[in-house]
């Protein structure tokens, strides 16, 4: 006998999540001086100066332990949204609230109902606790609110939705988004997952928080990872009912968020250019990408992420190696239910003719 023997029955065949190769390893397996990372959907800008400015001064202060309810960001993040502190709630990322929400909500056996392709941690998250996950196969590479909602029956918990979705890059408008919370019973939790919704430029794109107070089933999940740039330090948000919020909160882990993290955070809200650059550098990098990728026959989807998924299923050989090989780092779209497709992260101008130059010498 040996450890395998008495860990628990659900997570023995559990995948682990593979985040691909860093730069220094590419550098090492490949022999290149210069890597580009496009493959984590992280913000080419990088992070807000203030940003870095209020870890480098809070930096002395990291023999204390942070503040385990994130009081200062609470308050300033709650004026901002115009929501109640109380329906707040900081994770680790938004990965871990998602933990947070099965530990809470899920006993072995239960069911929570999601998009396939999806973001890996919904599903990975709920085999941990012996959830029963459901999928729903996407339509158009986007979700169907019909058959989702046909999927939910007397043991589901939580339906999940991205939008926009990973790793399409589709939104749900604001007409699916009434339809589904009108279809879902009351007992049932929405997980509106938002990671990426401050590049969403389509009009028809819903406005969620006001939903909050007709619907107390809806959790809204957001990210400081991908806008702000602040992805190492790891900060999510959850907004939802304070009823809901005080579940999440009694399976919380104490000082989840780091002090570091907390400063960072607070002072990226306070930086509008830092976002608005942000916004225009990814506009911009998403229509001349869409543009040159179809020149290239490619097949790019339409995204309102930060991100694009694109099919080469024409070519010989593996892409994602391809590119590995001339030091540019995208995501193989098999590792995310879409084999012969990859996931670009839309990067700097700079980035984004590199990565197109790379694939026309790969194609030529």
């Amino acid at each position: 006998m040996d450890f395998r023997d008495i860990a628990r029955n659900e997570i023995k065949d559990l995948p682990v999540y593979s985040p691909g190769m860093d730069i220094d390893e590419v550098k090492r397996r490949y022999g290149v001086e210069e890597v580009i990372k496009l493959a984590s959907n992280e913000n080419p800008v990088g992070p807000s100066p203030l940003a870095v400015d209020a870890v480098r001064r809070a930096a002395a202060d990291i023999s204390l332990y942070p503040d385990g309810s994130c009081a200062d960001l609470r308050r300033r993040l709650s004026e901002k949204l115009g929501v109640e502190p109380g329906r707040l709630l900081f994770g680790n990322g938004t990965d871990e609230i998602i933990d947070l929400i099965f530990l809470a909500f899920f006993n072995p056996g239960d069911v929570a109902v999601m998009g396939d392709p999806t973001f890996s941690s919904y599903f990975l998250s709920g085999m941990t606790v012996g959830a029963r996950i459901v999928y729903v196969p996407l339509k158009d590479f986007g979700h169907h609110p019909e058959e989702m909602l046909n999927a939910v029956d007397g043991s589901t918990r939580a339906l999940f939705i991205g939008t926009p979705h990973n790793p399409t890059g589709s939104i749900c408008t604001a007409d699916e988004f009434e339809r589904i919370l009108s279809g879902l019973p009351p007992q049932v939790i929405l997980v509106w997952d938002e990671a990426y919704c401050e590049y969403v430029d389509d009009p028809e794109y819903p406005e969620s928080i006001p939903c909050l107070e007709r619907y107390p089933n809806l959790v809204i999940l957001r990210t400081f990872s991908k806008i702000y740039g602040l992805a190492g330090l790891r900060v999510g948000y959850a907004v939802a009912d304070p009823r809901v919020v005080d579940m999440l909160e009694r399976v919380r882990p104490a000082f989840n968020v780091n002090r570091l993290a907390q400063v960072a955070a607070l002072a990226a809200l306070e930086d509008a250019g830092h976002l608005e650059k942000s916004r225009e550098v990814n506009a911009l990098g998403k229509r001349y990408l869409a543009r040159e990728l179809d020149r290239l026959g490619m097949r790019p989807l339409p995204t309102q992420a930060n991100f694009i998924l694109f099919r080469y299923d024409h070519l010989t050989g593996n892409l994602a190696d391809r590119l590995l090989e001339k030091g540019i780092i995208v995501r193989d779209g098999a590792a995310l239910g879409y084999p012969g497709y990859v996931r670009l992260t839309i990067g700097t101008p700079e980035q984004n003719r590199a990565v197109i130059g790379a694939i026309g010498e790969i194609i030529g």
